[in-house]
Order: C-alpha cells, then structure tokens, then sequence
C-alpha cells in the first residue's frame, strides 16, 4: 500500500509543485511538439523510481509515464476555453485509473488492501501535498465560472490568496492531526474579522458569495483530509 501512495504522492509532485506555468503554456500551444511536454514525463517517471526505489519496478514507472503522456495529449487536444474545468478532472481522474492498474499489474495485493494504510507517514506527506497547490486548482476549477470581474479598488498582493488558502488548509489539518479542534475555530472567526471589512466595503453581493463558497470549499477540503486520516 505503501508504494500506491508514494505513486500518488510523485503524480502530485509531477503534475503540480515541479510543473512551471510556462511549461503548461509551451503544451498547450505546442502540443507534442514542446520539449517541456517531454521533461514534464521525465520529471514524472524519475520522481516514481526515486520515491519507490525499487529496481524491478522500472518496466510499471515506464508504462504509467507513457500512459500519463496519452492522456494528456488528448485533454490538451481535446479541452477548449469553455471545457476546461471538465477536462481537469477527467484527466486527473484518469492518471489515477492508470497508477491503480499498474499496482494491480505488479502486485494485486497491494490493491486488495487499499483501504488500511499502514504506513501513516507517507500519508501525511501526501495529504499535505495535496493541500497545497492541488486543492487550490481543485478549488479555483470548481468555482472558475463564478470569478467576479477584475477591479482596480480590490487589487491584491500576486497569489496572495492562493498562498493563504494553502496555509490555512495546512493548519486546520495539523489542528485535527492533534486533536485541537478548537484551534480551528479561532482560525475561521480571525479570518473572518479580516475578510469583514473588504466584504463590507465592496457591497458586492457576488463577491461574498464568491468569497465564502471558496473558504467553505477550502476549509472543507482540510476538515476531509483530516478526518481520512483519522480514519486510518
């Protein structure tokens, strides 16, 4: 079970923390013909073999690398502007299908004890690493077609948000890692008091709307991981 994790754990490393911006670009205005398409599975396959460490594993990591390739060839060629939020799930769905077939293929008993994770370490990491810049796509997708029109009165400092909600869901889950729940509540009533004043000052219906569903789905997220791992 161990090693579907550290799987998991390379695919979010891979796809997320050490794929730069301009190399998403270069792929989708390129398409196979950008060599940065082609360091992104390097970068992916060398990440699976150092986490796994495991020689006789090569031919699996080569086979979910080349499997991630095709699948994001077809939601590069197949996505458009309008059918992005979906196509970010299927394709996130789908290297999950392929990481869980090559397990099986290498050994069907890691599979069959998918749901008792014993090795809570790894776990954590995970866990961690998906409450970062993971869960801020995830959220940002999710609420994408709510995003209110850009004004110069509320200009804020660059990715300052996204790097809030990363802290914030870093808290909450290590608040429930030990048993202080309490601590999240102070969090949620200081967040609260800060965010009051632009809420009050924008008279912006939309935008409270759109700031709140964005807290919820963020602290939502913390509180799910945390209880998962509770769970185990």
């Amino acid at each position: 079970m161990t090693i579907l994790i550290k799987l998991i754990l390379a695919h979010l490393l891979g796809d997320f923390v050490f794929q730069p911006r301009k190399w998403v670009v270069a792929k989708e205005s390129r398409k196979a013909g950008a060599y940065q398409f082609y360091l992104h599975l390097l970068v992916h396959g060398l990440l699976m073999m150092l986490l796994v460490a495991k020689a006789d594993f090569w031919p699996y990591a080569l086979g979910i690398t080349l499997v991630h390739g095709i699948i994001d060839l077809i939601k590069l060629h197949a996505q458009h502007e309008k059918s992005r939020r979906y196509w970010f799930f299927i394709d996130q769905l789908a290297h999950l299908i392929s990481i869980i077939a090559a397990m099986w293929y290498y050994n069907p008993e890691l599979i069959e004890g998918m749901i008792q994770i014993r090795d809570k370490d790894w776990l954590v990491i995970t866990i961690l690493v998906f409450l970062s810049l993971p869960a801020s796509m995830l959220i940002k997708t999710t609420i994408s077609k709510w995003t209110p029109l850009p004004d110069a009165n509320t200009a804020s400092l660059d990715k300052a948000g996204q790097y809030i909600g990363i802290l914030e869901r870093w808290f909450v889950f290590v608040f429930i890692m030990a048993g202080r729940w309490e601590a999240i509540g102070f969090l949620v009533a200081a967040k609260s008091v800060f965010r009051f004043g632009d809420l009050r000052q924008s008279k912006d219906r939309k935008l409270t709307e759109y700031i709140l569903i964005g807290t919820l789905l963020s602290f939502g997220l913390a509180i799910l991981s945390g209880w998962l791992y509770d769970q185990y």
